[in-house]
């Protein structure tokens, strides 16, 4: 088995459950200490717009700048979100003392129960964002999840760390459809592998074709679906298998813009994420598929839309795009104005992308 990378010691789940519990009531102690002394209470929240949001060039990922913004409850408009934000910090803490995971869309209803004012559920997402900054924890932290789930496989031993299941053991490889990436995966114990690297892909049935085609041993891989722009949790859970295994991350995506995105956002994290730390893996490699492998392998394609070429100039204008391949294949796009699927390569036989087209692609990343 691969043996865990001399690195830092990570905080147990449990010294992670109790560190978010006391960082929580610390900021119940200061709404309470505030009305003690007759003082409105107020909660400063890092500005999320778009003008303090900024790529760090050392971290390698977009973060917060210095503004930020009072919430306070001595502004009658700031009252409502100022309520909506004490309450969910209120409903998280029990979720974490608790031991309890929620959803996205549970908070939203919950929130009836207490009447508390939300619009909809985007609102009560974008509170639940608020939170985070405040914070500075994921909201996974917090046992809130959103509904969509990706997969992993792969020779990787987790142990169990959610109620009624710790210390039990499973292996990523003893189920043929994979693992759901959920709560029970994003706290568990990496225990050990044989893998000896990752291998991110955006589609599905590529996912399924790879378990079928054994990617996993002939390469000595996990593999992990990214059911398109990668969740959350499978970001952290792509960090932590970089960082606490010592496993390169590859990505795999159609040949498109938004499949060039999707590996830069593994890379580097999003502009809607720019308040945490602990979801990107800077030296992530992106591996395809590429506006110059349409051409170089001559794939079928499809013509791009008005609203693809706009995304592409969108891009362009981003700093993580102006150099290198990022910048390269960008320029390629535009100059095709068309657009290839990973199950493009189907049409030279079904296993061609295992077979094919992956080897070479990972050859290449050696030299990336």
């Amino acid at each position: 088995m691969k043996p865990k990378p001399k690195t830092p010691p990570k905080k147990s789940t449990e010294e992670r459950r109790k560190s978010l519990a006391q960082l929580l009531k610390n900021k119940g102690t200061e709404i309470y200490e505030d009305l003690e002394k007759g003082k409105f209470p107020s909660f400063s929240v890092p500005s999320r717009s778009v003008s303090n949001i900024v790529y760090d060039t050392k971290l390698r990922q977009y973060v917060l700048g210095s503004s930020v913004s009072l919430r306070s409850t001595r502004n009658m408009s700031q009252l409502r979100s100022f309520t909506q934000l004490m309450w969910l910090a209120f409903f998280a803490n029990r979720l974490v003392n608790e031991k309890k995971s929620s959803t996205l869309r549970d908070i939203y209803y919950s929130s009836q129960a207490f009447a508390v004012d939300f619009e909809d559920q985007p609102e009560s997402d974008n509170i639940i964002v608020d939170l985070e900054a405040v914070l500075t924890r994921p909201r996974e932290d917090l046992h809130i999840f959103p509904e969509e789930r990706s997969s992993v496989f792969g020779d990787l031993t987790i142990e169990y760390t959610v109620p009624g299941y710790e210390g039990k053991r499973s292996n990523l490889s003893d189920h043929p459809d994979g693992y759901l990436i959920g709560p029970s995966l994003s706290s568990c114990e990496l225990v050990d592998t044989s893998a000896e690297l990752v291998i991110a892909i955006e589609k599905g049935g590529l996912f399924t074709r790879f378990v079928e085609e054994k990617v996993d041993k002939k390469f000595k891989a996990i593999i992990v679906d990214t059911a398109g722009q990668a969740p959350r949790s499978t970001r952290y859970l792509l960090k932590r298998l970089h960082d606490e295994m010592g496993l390169p991350v590859v990505i795999l995506t159609d040949g498109d813009v938004y499949g060039e995105h999707i590996a830069m956002v593994i890379k580097s994290g999003s502009a809607n994420a720019a308040h945490l730390r602990e979801l990107t893996v800077p030296d992530a490699k992106w591996l395809g598929v590429w506006a110059s492998d349409i051409e170089k392998y001559k794939l079928p394609t499809i013509p791009m839309t008005e609203s693809d070429i706009k995304r592409i100039t969108d891009l362009q204008k981003d700093p993580r795009y102006q150099e290198g391949n990022w910048k390269k294949q960008l320029e390629i796009f535009l100059k095709l104005k068309r657009k290839a699927e990973l199950e493009a390569f189907s049409k030279y036989g079904l296993t061609n992308i295992t077979d094919k087209y992956l080897p070479e692609k990972l050859e290449l990343a050696k030299s990336l």
